[in-house]
Formats: structure tokens, C-alpha cells, sequence
């Protein structure tokens, strides 16, 4: 009886499942079928599309969009609504159906176009040999080239698209202090600024020109690349502005090229060498100074200067009680003793002279040597005394850049200039070194440098 109930069970359950999954239907009609709907793909994003690309190409592509002056933005691979939006430009522009995803043909159009505009422009990665910051440079645009020790310049012939590159010390930068600085530039009216922890922009109009400027620092050095133009050469620039703000590497890794830049105010000792004021010192600590103070004697000339041994000759008017150094005929010495003023930060303000021990290892055939260990900052332009007092040489700091590693972190080596080559050069420009005294210290004083 439980066995004939159980499959009654079974058997109904069956029968409502069956009834359950059975549309109804009324005698005499035909079953309809049920309609179906097509099921589309969902359409991918234009953003989508575009990250889904390797990162090479996206940097391809908008530098690509900014050649062709469709793109605005910072090149850096990550896609934006800038960077579709400038897409969809380009394929209105070039009549076709804004996407804002490129089919093979417009992709391919878009690279040749921006090809052709970088050879137009003479497009070139360069590092610059001064600061040893990277960058681009259209060379067609600006073939005039000019350094000095703190950066470098390319202009056009007529001065309508001047690139500046330059750097320079400063205690505690910050991008925001810098923007400031900028800011407060004569004659500068800022309509774009955008202020990073690690760089800053600025673009707006100077003066007639339209100036941008891309700054960042390292440690205490700043580094700015700013490029002025002209308003009528707008649409031939301003793709090229985009695309050097990409390339611009401030601090590239490994050597950094070049000599440190030279500070606003320097400090160097100075021999004097004459009765009548004329004083030997060196030549890259009294480079491009607006003026150049002798404390004690007031300011002083540079007269005259040797590139191929760093020396250069001052000359004060009018002072009085100098005593100049005897240059004799001493010759060129293996152990000397170096009698300068070292920078003020190294003595607490200080304006002593002091002297300092070296050894002289002979450089080839050219009567130079070298100096170990060499003397503090200062120093250069001190004079070096033998064993006996006698007139050795002049001492000059040359830093050395370290590869790997910042210019910040440049160490010093030191050479001694010979005495024949100083006596030379003192008589090549018609100094009558009548000096008596072997007394160094009385002989030497501070040279300071004030640069703009």
C-alpha cells in the first residue's frame, strides 16, 4: 500500500512539473513560438580601446596628435577625455566619422603627417653638454646655438623663437616658491599655470612674445626650459612647445655633463703682483660678473684672461699699501704649501688667510700639475709656495662630475698652474711683476663675484 502510494506521488509530482513548464492553450488554436531578441555586443568605450593599447603606442599616439596641433596635454601615455576628444577632432578635421578611435588608415595617416612635421622642424633628442639635461630641439626653427657656464640658447635668425635653457643655485626650492619667482618677471602676464611637487608650467604672454616655461630642482639646483616666440609663428610653435614639455628630462640618469653652475655671489683669492694694483686670480670664478670687489681695495677690472690655463688678470686703481708677491724664478715644486681665503661659509663669516699643505704630481709635458688633497672653496687663485718660499705656482679648483650622479654631488680636484706660465702671461699683458715679498698671506686677498 506505501509502495502504491509513493509512486502515485511521484507520478503527480511529475505530472504538475510537466503541467507547470507547458504553456496553455485553447482548443483550436496554433501555438504561437516566442519571440527572441538578438543579443548585441555591448560597444566598447573610446577610453577603453585606448588603454587597452601598449604603452609605447599610446605615447606614440599623442605625440602624434600633437604634431598634427589636435593635442594639448601632457605626453605621458595615460588616456584622458583630452586625448579622445583631440582623436575626434582629427577625424572631423579629416572628414570622417568621430569615433574617437582611429581605423588603420587614419592611424597611419596620422603618423606620416606628424613625421613630416618633425623633419620640417628638424626634430632632435639632444643633451645639453652645459647643464646635462635632455630635451627636444626643432633645429630647422632654431639653428643659433650659444652657451655659457649656466645654460644655452637656440634662436632662430631673427629672434622670433628663442629656447633658453638654463639652471642655477638655490637654497630650498620648491616648485611653488619657483612658479612665484617667475610669476613676478617683468612685463609677464600668466594665463596657465599648473604647479606639481616635482615641476612646474607657466604660459602666458611677455611683453609681444608668448613665453612657456617647464621648471623643476634637485637638491639645490634648479633647471628651467623656457621658449619665447613670436605671436605670428603661433601654429608653427605651439605643436612643438607640447612636444618638447614631453621630452624635457632635467635630471636624466647617469653623467651629468659639464662644469656646476656658478653661483651669484662667488668667492676666490686673488695674489697681487704689483705695486700698482694689478692682481692674478682665477678666470672662471671671475666669469660673467657684473662686478667684481676687492674688500679692503674696492672694485676691480678684468683685464685680461688665459682660457688654456684658467687665469685671469684684475686690476684695482688708486690702492694703496699692497704688497705684491715675489714671483721669482722658482720652479715648479713636489710639495707646496697653498695660502689662500676660503669661502666665508667655511670660516663663520670669516676673512682670514690661511694656508694649507699639497702635494704637486706633474700632467704630461704642459708644467701643470696636479694637487693632492686639493684646498677648500676659496681657495682657487691662492698662491702655492715651495719648501723654501719660494713662488711655486698658482692653485686653481676644477670640479669633477661624478658619473651617476647629480651635479650637487660633483667633487673638486685642484692643478697647479706652473710659475713659468704665470710669469708669462702677467708679461704678455705688460705687468711689471716687481714684487720683493715671500709673505703669502700679505699678498692675498678676496676676489668676490656678484652675477646677475
Amino acid at each position: 500500500m506505501r509502495a502504491m502510494l509513493a509512486a502515485m506521488i511521484l507520478l503527480t509530482s511529475g505530472q504538475l512539473a510537466q503541467a507547470q513548464s507547458t504553456p496553455p492553450t485553447t482548443a483550436g488554436a496554433k501555438a504561437k513560438q516566442a519571440a527572441t531578441v538578438p543579443i548585441r555586443p555591448a560597444v566598447q568605450a573610446p577610453a577603453d580601446t585606448a588603454n587597452a593599447m601598449p604603452q609605447a603606442e599610446r605615447l606614440a599616439l599623442q605625440s602624434d596628435l600633437a604634431w598634427v596641433g589636435e593635442y594639448n596635454g601632457a605626453i605621458t601615455g595615460d588616456v584622458s577625455e583630452r586625448m579622445v576628444a583631440a582623436i575626434k577632432e582629427y577625424q572631423k578635421a579629416k572628414g570622417g566619422k568621430q569615433t574617437g578611435v582611429l581605423n588603420p588608415q587614419e592611424r597611419s595617416e596620422l603618423a606620416e603627417t606628424a613625421r613630416r612635421r618633425q623633419e620640417n622642424a628638424g626634430w632632435k633628442i639632444v643633451t645639453d653638454t652645459v647643464t646635462g639635461a635632455r630635451l627636444g630641439i626643432p633645429t630647422k626653427l632654431v639653428p643659433q646655438q650659444s652657451s655659457d657656464a649656466n645654460g644655452s640658447k637656440w634662436s632662430s635668425p631673427t629672434g622670433t623663437i628663442q629656447i633658453l635653457l638654463s639652471r642655477r643655485k638655490q637654497a630650498g626650492p620648491s616648485t611653488a616658491k619657483l612658479a612665484d619667482e617667475e610669476k613676478k618677471q617683468p612685463g609677464r602676464s600668466i594665463d596657465y599655470t599648473v604647479v606639481k611637487a616635482d615641476f612646474f608650467v607657466l604660459s602666458g604672454l611677455q611683453g609681444l612674445k608668448k613665453f612657456y616655461i617647464r621648471g623643476t630642482f634637485k637638491g639645490d639646483e634648479v633647471r628651467t626650459m623656457s621658449i619665447l616666440y613670436d605671436q605670428a609663428t603661433e601654429n608653427t610653435v605651439e605643436p612643438v612647445v607640447i612636444a618638447m614639455s614631453s621630452a624635457f628630462n632635467a635630471f636624466p640618469s647617469g653623467q651629468q655633463l659639464g662644469p656646476p653652475p656658478r653661483r651669484t655671489v662667488d668667492y676666490g683669492t686673488g695674489v697681487v703682483v704689483s705695486e700698482d694694483g694689478a692682481i692674478v686670480a682665477d678666470r672662471e670664478t671671475t666669469e660673467a660678473c657684473i662686478a667684481i670687489a676687492i674688500p679692503g681695495f674696492g672694485n676691480a677690472d678684468r683685464i685680461a684672461d688665459d682660457k688654456e690655463h684658467g687665469l685671469a688678470l684684475l686690476h684695482v686703481y688708486g690702492a694703496r699699501e699692497l704688497k705684491p708677491l715675489a714671483l721669482g724664478n722658482g720652479a715648479a715644486a713636489s710639495s707646496v704649501e697653498i695660502t689662500g681665503i676660503a669661502d666665508p661659509q667655511n670660516q663663520g663669516g670669516g676673512n682670514a688667510a690661511s694656508s694649507v699643505k699639497a702635494q704637486a704630481a706633474q700632467l704630461g709635458g704642459a708644467g701643470d700639475a696636479a694637487l693632492s688633497p686639493a684646498p677648500g672653496l676659496g681657495f682657487s687663485g691662492a698662491a702655492a709656495l715651495d719648501g723654501s718660499g719660494k713662488f711655486a705656482g698658482i692653485a686653481l679648483l676644477k670640479p669633477v662630475i661624478v658619473a651617476g650622479a647629480s651635479t650637487t654631488a660633483a667633487t673638486s680636484q685642484a692643478v697647479l698652474v706652473s710659475p713659468d706660465t704665470v710669469r708669462e702671461f702677467l708679461k704678455a699683458h705688460g705687468v711689471n711683476a716687481n714684487g720683493t715679498s715671500s709673505d703669502a698671506k700679505a699678498a692675498a686677498v678676496r676676489v668676490i663675484c656678484v652675477r646677475k
